[in-house]
């Protein structure tokens, strides 16, 4: 690994050298852990919501952009990756994109950026203090890093996993490799425990890890076919030094309780179920919460039938010690690639009484609200009889899935042909074309997959929620949250080893010239659910499509928002490169600005002094469309 340096702090505007002299903090101003954003989800249950309250309604729509800083160090291109020559034409822009959120602590932003960097800046002018460069084009998780605070003797730290499979540590003072942890800073994650004897398959992060005490507790980022690969298990780190202090099976080991889910065999050297997005954690109460998504592969499960513990589960563990409390299954034996990519813990207040909860959430958007104490759920969850008819050979699809009575699914789950898009003769034909093409037949909620047909599966790969998440304004007991509706037309056929893959890969029920899904609207929305009630408080189309007959469709996005005591919520995640704050408790849009990419990081707030501002990193490079640009964005009031 090499280590970059800037004192000159060349990729800031200038604009924050004015700044640096007109809005710095107080001098001698104490930091305040409210002013701060110390963690992906800004405290260790994932709320992102802020006590922050200097933006209002009343004056949210007078914010000015204060300053920028470019990711892309000069003569660094993107980083691409691999894909077809007629692709990489089209999304060769020079810029890569990046789902980061910052953190703030003490003043100082710390960020992940796609090229390879971990920056350190001056979080009042946006200024670069130091840069750490990975060697051998290695590339930390683009939506960002975690932050220890240290102890006696140890400073603070910045932790982040990285595509290759590294646990690196820096100083969080300098960006100098931690050298006491691991190996000189660092710990290969890639151990025999949990690589299967297959030393070639891919373990990595794609998300920062979580921060227990002195213990950093990470998921992984493995394949999604073919089925024997890396395991997805979750471990835990000692912070100090790198040691492994625990490590919890999310497929169980013969023995262990939830073996007995699993066709005899069927899950040695299976991949999957791991931890892709985050975990989250009760500091009070000591209890880490794993969102675990599906087995290998994804969307055939003949040669693993069960219920296939812990895939799709909510874990709750001892952050301590890793050992099991109790977990509850989102999807009984995963055929379509539902994950669990949403998990906030709240706290419910109803009757002069606060209610430990979590809420969880699998890409079809049904919302289960949980006791985070005991996994019990708030709202009576029914197992209601699904469709289990297929062609696909042995496969035995659960007959039943977990469905709460309260909230209700927040996106549609079926498709018939009435819901062809068809406000024009023009887009009708268009998509009447692609369900000729493709072979789209109707569907049910979580209707099986087949051979002879593509099943027109809602809300789809995307999901309806994703790892974008939502945020809980604890005033108003709202949960927040951008959902998508873009049905994925998906086919089975066999392959030459005897399995079954998907037939043309992934598709989306899309006319890709246009954008516009094939289905009538809404497509994208900001919706608030009150978790006290379980009933949706309100729900706005979110995105703008640019068709005049389109105005209140909304459109695709990724990322999530945050709230703040101050009454507002914020999001980017549109391709329409938009940013846009509304009106926590009613849902009205108060502000937008335009940004130089589309932003599919999600955005935060934070205090320098006595001015709150708001940041969001703006690449683009999502949905189909390419990386635009390579900005982080603050705002703040005049």
């Amino acid at each position: 690994m090499s280590l970059q340096f800037s004192s000159l702090f060349r990729r800031s505007t200038a604009l924050a050298s004015l700044l640096s002299l007109t809005v710095a903090p107080i001098a001698g101003a104490a930091p305040s852990a409210e002013s701060d954003w110390a963690s992906y989800g800004r405290d260790p249950g994932g709320a992102r919501h802020s006590p922050l309250k200097q933006i209002t309604p009343v004056n949210v729509g007078t914010l000015r952009q204060a300053w920028v800083y470019h990711m892309r160090p000069p003569g660094v291109t993107a980083d691409t990756g691999p894909m077809p020559d007629g692709m990489r034409a089209k999304f060769a822009t020079g810029f890569s994109a990046s789902e980061a959120t910052p953190l703030v602590v003490d003043g100082v932003m710390y960020l992940s950026t796609p090229y390879n960097r971990v920056v350190a800046l001056d979080a009042a002018t946006g200024q670069e203090r130091w840069a750490y460069t990975l060697a051998n084009k290695d590339q930390a998780p683009t939506r960002g890093v975690a932050y220890w605070p240290g102890v006696k003797g140890k400073g603070a730290r910045i932790f982040f996993g990285t595509r290759s499979g590294k646990l690196i540590a820096l100083d969080a003072a300098t960006g100098q490799l931690a050298t006491e942890f691991g190996e000189a800073g660092m710990v290969n994650m890639k151990t025999p425990e949990v690589m299967n004897g297959l030393r070639a398959a891919p373990l990595g992060m794609s998300s920062p890890p979580a921060i227990y005490k002195n213990l950093v507790i990470t998921g992984s980022r493995v394949q999604e076919m073919p089925v024997k690969g890396a395991a997805g298990d979750v471990r835990a780190w000692d912070a100090r030094t790198g040691k492994l202090v625990w490590t919890f099976h999310t497929i169980p080991r013969e023995g262990e309780p939830g073996a007995e889910t699993w066709e005899p065999g069927s899950a040695k050297s299976r991949s999957g179920t791991n931890v892709w997005t985050f975990v989250q954690v009760d500091e009070k109460r000591g209890i880490a919460y794993l969102p675990i998504g599906a087995p290998t592969f994804d969307r055939w499960g003949a040669d693993r039938k069960g219920a296939n513990l812990y895939s799709n589960s909510v874990v709750a563990v001892d952050a301590a010690t890793g050992k099991y409390l109790w977990h509850f299954q989102t999807v009984h034996h995963d055929i379509w690639d539902l994950d669990l990519p949403t998990l906030t813990l709240i706290d419910i207040k109803r009757g002069g009484r606060t209610t430990p909860a979590l809420v969880a959430m699998n890409k079809t958007a049904i919302m289960f609200i949980l006791d985070r104490v005991t996994g019990k759920p708030l709202f009576e969850v029914k197992e209601v009889p699904v469709p289990t008819e297929t062609d696909v050979p042995g496969e035995q699809p659960w007959p039943t899935q977990p469905m709460p009575v309260a909230p209700p699914p927040l996106t549609r789950l079926a498709y018939t042909e009435k819901d062809i898009l068809d406000i024009t003769p023009e887009l009708k034909e268009r998509c009447e074309a692609l369900v000729k093409k493709l072979n789209v037949t109707p569907s049910k909620p979580f209707q099986p997959l087949r051979a002879d047909s593509a099943i027109n599966f809602f809300p789809g790969s995307l999901g309806g929620a994703d790892w974008g998440g939502g945020a809980f304004d604890p005033s108003l007991n709202l949960y927040v949250i951008n959902l998508n509706e873009l049905a994925s037309p998906q086919q089975l056929e066999q392959q030459p080893d005897g399995s079954w893959g998907m037939k043309g890969g992934y598709a989306y029920f899309a006319d890709m010239e246009t954008g516009f899904p094939c289905h009538k609207p809404p497509w994208g929305e900001l919706v608030a659910v009150d978790v006290v009630k379980g009933t949706v408080a309100w729900r706005r189309p979110l995105g703008d499509t640019g068709h005049p007959l389109l105005k209140d469709a909304g459109i695709t996005s990724a990322g999530g928002p945050f709230t703040t005591a101050g009454g507002l919520t914020f999001i980017g995640a549109t391709k329409d490169q938009r940013f846009r704050a509304f009106d926590t408790r009613t849902g009205k849009l108060l502000w937008t600005a335009e940004l130089p990419g589309s932003s599919y990081g999600t955005p935060m707030t934070y205090a320098m002094g006595k001015r709150q501002m708001v940041a969001v990193v703006a690449t683009g490079g999502f949905a189909f469309s390419p990386a635009t640009s390579d900005a982080v964005v603050a705002y703040a009031l005049p």
